[in-house]
């Protein structure tokens, strides 16, 4: 019975203490009290007898989790896998479940009630809630997609040191699902998408929603779409003060170059990035549709190289100023 203790004992502290060749790092649940429902995340902190630097990781659209992961595009393990590559680096992160998605369904529940602010505001109290930590250095928000105009909204509110775009829109966001529609939808559909954009972005809800275009505009989710349609994400990144990353990868096929030449002419001192070969999941693969969406479902693939090194070299440097 005392040796299965032992066992025991050993299983639990590995799950917690992971020995890489550059730290060893801690691992372990978070929470966040917003007030109006909890939130859960996980925290990787490097070992380290000073404070380290901290990324705080928001996910993209929709019911992607802390992972990167996604009930509806399949799992990659893009943003865990991110968070371990900093680790490796002597940079903490924090990566959470956004209310509604994952662990954090029970903060909303019901769609209808989500808005693009709260996350924004959520964003926030995150940041606050590390910056007090005295584990804890520079803070740096960093997000995907969606997460990336999350990112540069909430930095200003927490005093950030640094902001890092991640395939973020240079436009708004009901400029893209335009743009992506007009090559998948037969006239007629198209014709009543670009009526529903245009609805949505007058803030007025449209229930005459075709069932193709349920996924995108059903009538639940458009209260969100209303509130995020409000966003102009490059003059947003324009008002940032602090140095900023923009990272956009070649091969991606929901966020284009241009939308990271929008933000960097937006923001002319921030870094720009084109990762070239780089996806949406921050993999290389051939520039075919069937090895695109196969990424989305691969956790195995490894992350692109450049990508670690830029947002590594990015982050010491902040570290050092």
């Amino acid at each position: 019975m005392m040796l299965r203790v032992i066992v025991l004992s050993l299983t639990l502290f590995a799950g917690l203490l992971c020995t890489t060749a550059q730290a060893a790092v801690l691992q372990r649940p978070v929470t966040l009290d917003t007030g109006s429902g909890e939130l859960f995340g996980t925290l990787l902190l490097p070992q380290s007898d000073t404070p380290v630097p901290v990324v705080l990781i928001i996910a993209g659209s929709g019911p992607t989790d802390r992972n990167g992961n996604n009930p509806d595009g399949g799992n990659n393990d893009s943003l865990k896998r991110l968070a371990w590559l900093l680790a490796k680096h002597n940079i903490a992160s924090v990566r959470y479940d956004k209310r509604g998605v994952a662990a954090s369904l029970a903060a909303t529940p019901d769609e209808r009630n989500l808005t693009f602010d709260a996350y924004v505001a959520d964003a926030v109290a995150w940041g606050k809630q590390l910056k007090r930590d005295p584990q804890l250095g520079p803070l740096i928000l960093l997000g995907h997609s969606e997460g990336a105009l999350i990112a540069t909204l909430a930095a200003p509110q927490v005093d950030a040191a640094a902001v890092i775009s991640l395939s973020g829109s240079g436009r708004p966001v009901d400029q893209v699902i335009r743009q992506q529609l007009s090559n998948q939808l037969p006239p007629r559909l198209l014709l009543r998408s670009n009526e529903l954009l245009d609805s949505l972005k007058a803030g007025r809800v449209d229930a005459d929603v075709p069932s193709p275009l349920q996924p995108i505009f059903r009538p639940s989710v458009q209260p969100y779409l209303i509130t995020l349609f409000r966003q102009d994400p490059a003059a947003a990144f324009a008002r940032l003060q602090m140095p900023a990353l923009i990272i956009q990868g070649s091969s991606d096929i929901q966020v284009g170059v241009d939308d990271a030449r929008r933000l960097k002419a937006a923001k002319p001192d921030a870094q720009l990035a084109v990762i070239e070969g780089m996806n949406h999941v921050m993999r290389i693969v051939p520039n075919d549709i069937k090895h695109q969406l196969a990424s989305y479902k691969d956790p195995q693939l490894p992350l692109a190289a450049e990508l670690g090194t830029r947002i590594i070299s990015f982050i010491d440097a902040i570290g050092a100023s």
